[in-house]
């Protein structure tokens, strides 16, 4: 779950890192009595759970009251990254005399925490990342010890009197302390400013809430943003189905979400897309029928692959399940099975039985068929288009 700017921020506030006084605003009218309630000058902003707002003309100084209604009412209604501009927040503006980077973010390299600090702030960290290597700081961090002080003055240090090492670690060991708070994806403040009496604020932050720490986090997550959902997403969330929609056409069934996930990455490496993201472990077997109903919805699907593991879940119990869905239906999309562990080969003697088909060796070989067909049809599809075209 994405939060917006001025949701996001409170939850610095409360970690003891200074921000700047600001105002929600809904209309042109509400931005003005804001900006004449906090004192002119100051910067409208536009209230997205998305990044690069500022290159979209999104983000406006205003000298006075008056340009920041016109501000506002220029930002209302813009579409940024795929979301409407609803809202507006106007903050009063700082005297900035050096802009910061600092992050604390999920690392799947270290799979813990990753903390970065950069003194190239106000810009995309992957640009000064590649064209400035040296000028951007990582620390994995140990959940057992959380961000040390010693670790964030080492993040801080050696950049010259341009960075406050002690003041800098400060705010890294608080940023780290707000992110394991609040059960955090991302806590990213772009740019953490210094002004000029000294001081450092955030003047943006970016939150990123685990989807799972959501009941856990409940007066937090009702001022997120959630992803939204597209129909067939929201489908399964009323089954109890766990499927995202993906812009591929090789349709996904497997049990458990790792199985799931390597077999969109296998597909990946042979040169196809995924459709989706579909898992039917635990119970969810039992809801064969309508999970392929799913996968069979979206128009872009060309072919299906299942996939099942059995440990200790059975994969005849599983694959039996698809196969009375399959018979129900009836779908024209071919079909690659691939099935290994406990119960395989009473599975696969089903396979055969009612399908006339025999599962894949290997995962990869399923895969990599499945991706040809779907080439071939893809090819077949425009020849056709193209000849009824002439």
């Amino acid at each position: 779950m994405n939060f917006e700017e001025h949701a996001a921020k409170p939850v610095l506030r409360a970690a003891g890192i200074a921000v700047p006084r600001g105002r929600l605003a809904r209309n042109g009218a509400d931005a003005r009595a804001a900006a004449a309630e906090l004192g002119a000058p100051v910067v409208v902003k536009a209230q997205v759970p998305a990044g690069k707002r500022g290159k979209a003309g999104g983000v406006r100084a205003a000298g006075d009251p008056l340009a920041a209604e016109a501000a506002a009412e220029a930002i209302l209604g813009m579409d940024i990254a795929g979301h409407r501009v609803e809202s507006v927040l106007v903050e009063e503006q700082a005297a900035i005399a050096a802009e910061y980077y600092a992050a604390v973010l999920n690392d799947p390299a270290s799979r813990g925490p990753l903390v970065i600090f950069s003194p190239e702030g106000g810009m995309d960290i992957e640009e000064v990342a590649a064209s400035k290597p040296d000028r951007v700081r990582r620390a994995p961090v140990d959940i057992t010890r959380g961000l040390e002080p010693e670790s964030a003055r080492a993040l801080a240090g050696g950049f010259g009197p341009e960075v406050d090492e002690a003041t800098v670690a400060e705010v890294l060991v608080a940023l780290y302390r707000a992110y394991r708070d609040h059960d955090a994806e991302l806590l990213e403040v772009n740019p953490l400013a210094r002004l000029e009496d000294g001081r450092l604020v955030a003047l943006d932050c970016k939150l990123a809430l685990d989807d799972s720490a959501v009941k856990r986090r409940e007066a937090l997550a009702s001022a997120g943003r959630p992803e939204p959902m597209t129909a067939l997403e929201a489908r399964a969330e009323a089954l109890g189905l766990k499927y995202i929609e993906l812009d591929g056409d090789v349709g996904v069934i497997a049990n458990g979400a790792g199985l799931t996930m390597t077999t969109m990455d296998v597909i990946t490496h042979h040169g196809g897309r995924p459709a989706n993201f579909l898992e039917i472990g635990g119970e969810a077997y039992t809801k064969a029928k309508p999970a392929l109903e799913l996968v069979l919805a979206n128009p872009r699907v060309k072919c299906l692959v299942v996939n099942f593991c059995g440990a200790f879940a059975r994969t005849d119990v599983m694959t039996g399940g698809v196969l009375d869905a399959w018979e129900a239906l009836s779908p024209e999309v071919p079909v690659f099975f691939s099935v290994h562990g406990t119960g395989s080969a009473e599975a696969r003697a089903m396979l055969k039985a009612r399908l006339g088909v025999t599962p894949y060796p290997t995962m990869d070989e399923a895969i990599a068929g499945a991706v040809a067909v779907t080439v071939t049809v893809t090819v077949t599809a425009r020849a056709a288009a193209a000849e009824g075209g002439t």
